[in-house]
């Protein structure tokens, strides 16, 4: 009964019905921007995760500031600059110079044969799939974890397949496959962290 007793005061009074949707429209917009700011960060997060299955998860995420920060508001609190599509960019330029440093280090390093390389990429795709499926009972940093591991694990063995075939004997194989898996396991930490990294800038971007 009260309430409704204030609300018909509300409507009889104009500069009380003006405040009220002032106030309405506010939170609509705040609202609203939470909603946009959500779903920025969330996609990012997608995006980072594809990191883990040998997908350019970092490009995507600077592809999704990018076209925020072209299409989207420039002003107001979910506003993306220039400023941040650039230090995305950065980080994912030092992502992929460490994991290209990385693989330059590893098997190719070892004397790999085009063959065996091929095979390791394939190796690591496939690890890093099954990884990630296999450490979901971990959640969040199992399935982290898992797919760097077996990222690393499918490179060495597909290393390891490509060199075989290639009739090179076991000693070689191994020496081969062991600096393929390091290679892939390093240069996949440093790729996913470069990815967090944006993740990071992308939320804190639309937070403040």
């Amino acid at each position: 009964m009260h309430s409704q007793t204030m609300i018909e005061n509300v409507l009889q009074d104009p500069a009380k019905l003006e405040i009220y949707s002032l106030a309405v429209v506010h939170w609509l917009d705040s609202a609203n921007a939470i909603a946009v700011g959500f779903a920025i960060v969330a996609l990012n997060a997608v995006a980072w995760a594809g990191n883990l299955i040998a997908l350019p998860g970092n490009w995507v995420m600077v592809l999704i500031l990018a076209c925020f920060a072209w299409l989207g508001p420039q002003d107001g609190r979910v506003e993306i600059g220039l400023s941040t599509v650039i230090l995305a960019t950065l980080f994912a330029i030092a992502g992929e110079a460490i994991e290209f440093a990385a693989s330059a280090l590893g098997a190719r390093r070892a004397g790999a044969s085009r063959r065996s390389t091929l095979y390791a990429v394939l190796g690591s795709f496939a690890g890093a799939l099954a990884g990630a499926v296999i450490g979901i009972p971990i959640p969040i940093i199992g399935p982290i974890v898992a797919a760097v591991l077996f990222a690393g694990l499918g490179a060495m063995g597909g290393a390891i397949y490509g060199e075989r075939t290639e009739g090179r004997n076991w000693k070689e194989t191994w020496s081969i496959g062991h600096a393929a898996f390091w290679g892939r396991t390093f240069g996949t930490f440093g790729k996913i962290t470069a990815g967090f990294a944006i993740l990071m800038l992308t939320a804190v971007s639309v937070a403040i």
